[in-house]
């Protein structure tokens, strides 16, 4: 048995299915890790939420904000933008059924040594306050309260998270930590306007990463999200966004050898 996690697939069906051949994955043996952003920008998001959704006894999903945002439009709390690929899984026959599935995916997921989540945690979050936070979104998500919550997670503000945040503002930080995040201030605020690597980074800025943390440092977390970054590994994270969408190849990471294995992309 191996666990794989991987990195953000956005629609590229073909080069997710060369992937796991190249990794002989046996869906009755083996699993997967999906670091969100299953769909979007890419050419077939429907295959590849049909091909998981098949396989789903086998599947760990977090939610990426593009996954998100799938929801939204589905549910009328957003519109299609121009870059939006998404349209094959909103008139699919089967779309409620993978859409409601989507749905009941979390923004975090710890399990032994290994976490997973889309973005990132705040400094000053552990995975115990990650966990409590992450179940207050799916409490909602899983609920008839959904459209709401999709309607109103977008925006930048607050870029500061307070246990004495309530309702939207307290779920958008939440949702936009796990879902958006990549840089903060020394504060801990969020910055969403600068997606570039570190080299370029605005003064005053660092990786969310870098900033002291309250994770346990025997705990690797896995994340995604960061294509400018590439593929990332430090002590105890494991970046696997390596921008297959914009060419780059498709990232998995074996969570019981830490093997990487590439494939490149298959979808342009």
């Amino acid at each position: 048995m191996a666990t794989y996690a991987i990195g953000d697939v956005q629609g590229c069906a073909r080069t997710l299915l060369t992937l796991l051949r190249t990794l002989h994955f046996d869906a009755g043996k083996d699993r997967l890790w999906l670091a969100g952003d299953l769909v979007n920008r890419g050419p077939d998001s429907l295959t590849v939420l049909r091909y998981l959704y098949n396989i789903k006894n086998s599947v760990q999903v977090v939610l990426g904000n593009h996954d998100l945002h799938l929801l939204a439009v589905a549910s009328g709390g957003a519109s299609l933008r121009d870059d939006d690929t998404i349209g094959d899984v909103l008139n699919a026959p089967d779309s409620q059924e993978l859409l409601y599935w989507l749905r009941q995916q979390p923004l975090f997921f710890k399990k032994d040594h290994h976490a997973l989540v889309h973005a990132g945690l705040l400094p000053s979050w552990d995975f115990v306050m990650a966990q409590a936070l992450s179940s207050e979104i799916e409490t909602l998500l899983k609920s008839d309260a959904h459209p709401e919550l999709l309607k109103n997670m977008r925006g930048g503000k607050p870029p500061h998270w307070s246990e004495k945040l309530e309702g939207w503002e307290r779920y958008r930080v939440i949702i936009n930590a796990f879902t958006r995040m990549r840089v903060c201030d020394e504060t801990g605020g969020m910055d969403f306007t600068y997606k570039g690597n570190c080299e370029n980074m605005p003064e005053n800025y660092s990786p969310w990463f870098n900033l002291p943390t309250q994770r346990p440092k025997n705990i690797t977390l896995i994340c995604g999200h960061w294509s400018a970054l590439g593929l990332h590994i430090d002590r105890n994270l494991v970046s696997i966004d390596s921008g297959c969408i914009w060419g780059g190849p498709l990232t998995a990471y074996c969570l019981e050898t830490q093997k990487i294995t590439q494939v490149s992309n298959q979808d342009q």
